[in-house]
C-alpha cells in the first residue's frame, strides 16, 4: 500500500520520542531529589534493565546455541561420533553422529532400542529418546555420552533445538543433491532384517520423485546382480518425510526378507530420476564414500548389503540333523548313507539317532567309548571329537572348517536333556 513505510517510520519516531520524554521526565523526578541533573540522569541509567535490541533472540544458557550446526560441533562429532561409538560403519545401536550423517539418523527416525519413539521428534523433547539418553531416563541402555554426562544448560539448548521444530540451519551445498547416509551401511552384513531402509540427503529433497521407480531395493537370489533374476522387492510404503525431508524412506514393515546379497538403488539417470527442489539430478554415483557423486548432476546411486541371520537351533536331533548333520557330515566321502566314514551314517535323523545314541565308537581305540552318552555330553565320542579334544583318534570333525562352539553346545544340550528323539 503506498505510504505505508513512511507511516511506519513515523510510528517509530513518535514510539521513540516517547521513550525519550519518559527517560526525560524520570530524570527530572530524581533530580528534585539529587544535587544535579548529571547525578540524578547517572542513577537512572545505572539501574535501568537494558532494552533488549529487536529480532535478537534471547540469551541460551548452554555453552552453545540452539541450532543444529552448533549442536554437532559442541556435542556429537568430540563426544559421540568417536571410534567405537556413533561412527564408522557399524555404529553403535546403528546411529551414525558423524556430520554427514547425524542430522538425517536422528531427525523423525525411530529409535533401534525404542521402536515405539522417535531419535528426535520435532517440536516435542519431552518425547525424543534423543534427550532421555541425555538425561539418564530412556528404559534402555546407560546414558549418553558415557565420557560423562553433559550440563543440564547444554541439554536444555538440545530441546530448545526440538522444540523450535529441530530445524537443520547449515548452509546448503550449491551442487546437485548427493546421498549422505544411508541407513544400512553399504557392504556390511547384517543379522536382522531392516524395518526401513533411509537415505538421506545433503538438502530437501523433491518428495514427488521418490517412489517406485526411483527409490529400489533388489534381492540377488543368487549373489549377483544385473544377470537376469534380480528380484525387486515391494515397500509397503515409500516416503519423505515432511519433519525431514532430507530424507526417504523405504518402508519394509510386513515385508519378509531372505538370507540373500541386497542392492539399494536411487536414480539419477533416465526418464525418471530424484530430483531436488530446484530441479537438480541426483548425484548418485557411489564408490563407497559419502556424499555420494562426482559434483556433476546424474548417475545412479548403488550400495549393497547382505542379510545372513544366525541359524538358531534348538536341542532336538531333527534340528541337529538339518543345521549340522546333513550340511557339513553326511556330505559325499565323510558320514553318508554311501561311505560310512568309521563305520558311521548321519544319513537322516532316524539313523543318527541309531547309530549315535548308547552305540560305541568304531574308531580304532575308542570301542569303549559311546559316542552319546546320554545326559554325559563330556564323556560322549561325538562331542570330543567336535571340539578337538586330547585323545582322540584321527582329526576334528567336521574336517576343514570347525564348528562354532555355540553350535556344539546345542549338541551338547541335547544329550545334557537325554539325547531323545
Amino acid at each position: 500500500m503506498p505510504g505505508t513505510g513512511m507511516h511506519r517510520d513515523l510510528n517509530t519516531t513518535r514510539r521513540r520520542g516517547l521513550q525519550i520524554a519518559s527517560f526525560g521526565l524520570a530524570i527530572f523526578v530524581l533530580a528534585a531529589c539529587k544535587s544535579s541533573y548529571d547525578e540524578a540522569a547517572e542513577e537512572f541509567f545505572a539501574n535501568r534493565a537494558p532494552v533488549p535490541t529487536p529480532g535478537t533472540p534471547p540469551p541460551t544458557t548452554g555453552s552453545f546455541g540452539p541450532n543444529f550446526s552448533e549442536i554437532q560441533t559442541a556435542v556429537f562429532t568430540p563426544d559421540c561420533a568417536t571410534s567405537g561409538c556413533h561412527a564408522g560403519g557399524s555404529p553403535a545401536a546403528g546411529l551414525n553422529l558423524e556430520s554427514a550423517n547425524s542430522y538425517t539418523a536422528l531427525v523423525s527416525v525411530a529409535s533401534t532400542q525404542d521402536s515405539g519413539i522417535l531419535r528426535v521428534n520435532p517440536g516435542d523433547p519431552a518425547t525424543s529418546y534423543l534427550i532421555q539418553k541425555l538425561e539418564g531416563t530412556a528404559a534402555t541402555g546407560q546414558q549418553m555420552p558415557p565420557s560423562g554426562a553433559l550440563d543440564q544448560s547444554d541439554i536444555d539448548t538440545v530441546k530448545q533445538w526440538i522444540s523450535d521444530g529441530a530445524i537443520d540451519d547449515r548452509v546448503q551445498s550449491a551442487t546437485p543433491i548427493r546421498v549422505t547416509s544411508l541407513s544400512v551401511t553399504p557392504n556390511s552384513t547384517i543379522d536382522t532384517a531392516p524395518s526401513a531402509i533411509t537415505a538421506g540427503f545433503d538438502r530437501e529433497v523433491d518428495a514427488s520423485t521418490v517412489n517406485t521407480v526411483t527409490y529400489l531395493l533388489q534381492a540377488s537370489t543368487d549373489g549377483t546382480f544385473d544377470n537376469g533374476d534380480d528380484v525387486n522387492i515391494a515397500a509397503s510404503a515409500i516416503t519423505v518425510p515432511m519433519a525431514n525431508p532430507q530424507s526417504a524412506v523405504f518402508e519394509l514393515n510386513g515385508v519378509s526378507l531372505a538370507d540373500d546379497v541386497y542392492r539399494v538403488r536411487l536414480l539419477g539417470d533416465g526418464a525418471s530420476v530424484v530430483l531436488d527442489l530446484d530441479a537438480n539430478a541426483l548425484d548418485g554415483e557411489f564408490s563407497g564414500t559419502f556424499p555420494s557423486g562426482n559434483g556433476t548432476a546424474g548417475g545412479d546411486f548403488s550400495a549393497q548389503f547382505t542379510l545372513a541371520t544366525p541359524v538358531v537351533l534348538g536341542p532336538t536331533l531333527d534340528q541337529i540333523q538339518g543345521a549340522i548333520f546333513t550340511p557339513d557330515c553326511a556330505t559325499a566321502g565323510c558320514h553318508n548313507a554311501t561311505t560310512q566314514a568309521a563305520g558311521l551314517s548321519l544319513a537322516d535323523a532316524d539313523t543318527s539317532f541309531a547309530e549315535l545314541v548308547d552305540e560305541f565308537s568304531g574308531q580304532n581305540g575308542q570301542s569303549n567309548v559311546k559316542l552319546v552318552d546320554p545326559g554325559n555330553p563330556d564323556a560322549s565320542y561325538l562331542i570330543r571329537k567336535l571340539e578337538g579334544a586330547a585323545g582322540i583318534t584321527g582329526n576334528r570333525m567336521p574336517p576343514g572348517t570347525p564348528l562354532p562352539q555355540s553350535e556344539i553346545d546345542v549338541i551338547r544340550q541335547w544329550i545334557t536333556d537325554g539325547a531323545l528323539r
